[in-house]
């Protein structure tokens, strides 16, 4: 399902081990497993460090429908990962932005602020959204990229227009096998990349 196009109610924006991550929409204030508290208006100032690999950073991305979300959700666990799913982001911080590309960009660097967060408090991070151009990925910065590769066409014409597949990424998922399948393979790939030296990892 294309980002934000249909009503997804409730708080919970991701979650840790079965554990929520929830954002308070009464007074403007996303709460995050860390114990840190954020003003949502600072994802908006947040500014980018060094371009240098996140070893707990994990970007699932891929065309609406390809199978995500499905995969995010049997690889987080795994992982202890907290989750945060675009369409949950959308809903409940992005309200604000539509899916022209820079409003696409500036979700994507959102999420990346967000994922952010989790890993400087020493967490695995795992982004499931589309991120459909080079900018978006840009903008989400360096990660451990998973391209869910299973369908050729989505639902949604616009997205399909401006979807670039990306040149590089660590692992591409194929339509063949199941999530929990994938899942274990993404695992393997992401605990032998997160300790390689940062210097020898491509992106």
């Amino acid at each position: 399902m294309e980002c934000g196009r249909k009503n997804n109610p409730g708080l919970a924006v991701s979650t840790l081990a079965g554990q929520h991550c929830l954002f308070d929409s009464a007074d403007g204030v996303l709460k995050l497993v860390t114990g840190k508290t954020y003003r949502t208006e600072e994802a908006g100032r947040q500014t980018f460090g060094p371009a240098e690999a996140s070893p707990r950073k994990i970007l699932l991305m891929g065309l609406p429908g390809a199978g995500k979300t499905t995969l995010a959700k049997v690889l987080a666990p795994k992982l202890k990962a907290v989750l945060f799913n675009a369409d949950a982001v959308r809903q409940n911080l992005n309200k604000d932005l539509g899916f022209s590309l820079e409003h696409r960009i500036e979700q994507a660097r959102r999420m990346g602020w967000l994922c952010d967060r989790v890993t400087e408090a020493g967490y695995v991070a795992v982004a499931d959204f589309v991120c459909p151009t080079p900018e978006t990925r840009a903008a989400f910065g360096p990660a451990f990229i998973v391209w869910v590769d299973r369908i050729s066409k989505s639902r949604f014409e616009d997205t399909n227009l401006v979807f670039v597949p990306p040149r590089n990424f660590q692992i591409q998922v194929t339509p063949e096998g199941s999530p929990e399948l994938w899942a274990e393979r993404v695992q393997g790939a992401f605990d032998q990349w997160s300790r390689r030296p940062s210097e020898n990892k491509s992106f």
